[in-house]
């Protein structure tokens, strides 16, 4: 699992854009700080980080989203740490790996972004996941192939995404080019 003092040292070396992500930061600093056992155990009740990742083409013309079996809307490649995870950038990886069904991934070092968003986890309780989420890249022609944890998986253009996509456009604005329309 996720060490709480590993997730505090990729925070702390991410320099966010803007005031409201720097702001988004610091909440998710200081709630590692408050709760250095669970901060990344999704049974965390008050609420856990979670890693997720703009998967981008190869040529960042297209992010590939998926439809949420949960959500009913298209939203990025994510979700808990597992307890094999080092580090929420490889709990990022492993996500966008098995969820996409692509291998040869690349991901960025530092996050792209974060959000905090109330979700009912599988568990059945309401909590907040405290996402933390990284650029990654897929290899020239790679494929997706849908898991169960979709039930549709799609390529769209970075300047079309759909309506229901929540911060995924938020997102594209924060990668560098070529990602941005």
């Amino acid at each position: 699992m996720v060490a709480t003092a590993t997730a505090t040292r990729e925070l702390d070396a991410w320099d966010p854009p803007g005031e409201a992500q720097r702001a988004l930061k610091q909440a998710l600093l200081a709630f590692l700080d408050a709760r250095p056992d669970d901060a990344c155990d999704r049974s965390c009740a008050p609420g856990h980080l979670t890693a997720s990742a703009l998967l981008v083409d190869a040529t960042g013309e297209h992010t590939l989203l998926t439809l949420h079996p949960r959500v009913g809307r298209w939203i990025q490649l994510g979700g808990h740490c597992e307890p094999g995870d080092e580090s929420l950038r490889a709990a990022a990886l492993r996500e966008a790996t098995e969820e996409s069904g692509m291998s040869g991934l690349e991901i960025g070092e530092h996050p792209l972004h974060v959000d905090v968003h109330a979700v009912t986890c599988s568990g059945g309780v309401p909590t907040r996941h405290l996402d933390v989420r990284y650029l990654v890249r897929a290899p020239a022609g790679a494929q997706p192939v849908i898991s169960d944890e979709s039930l549709d998986l799609r390529w769209w253009p970075v300047d079309a995404l759909p309506a229901d996509s929540d911060t995924v456009a938020t997102m594209v604005a924060a990668a560098p080019a070529p990602v941005r329309p």
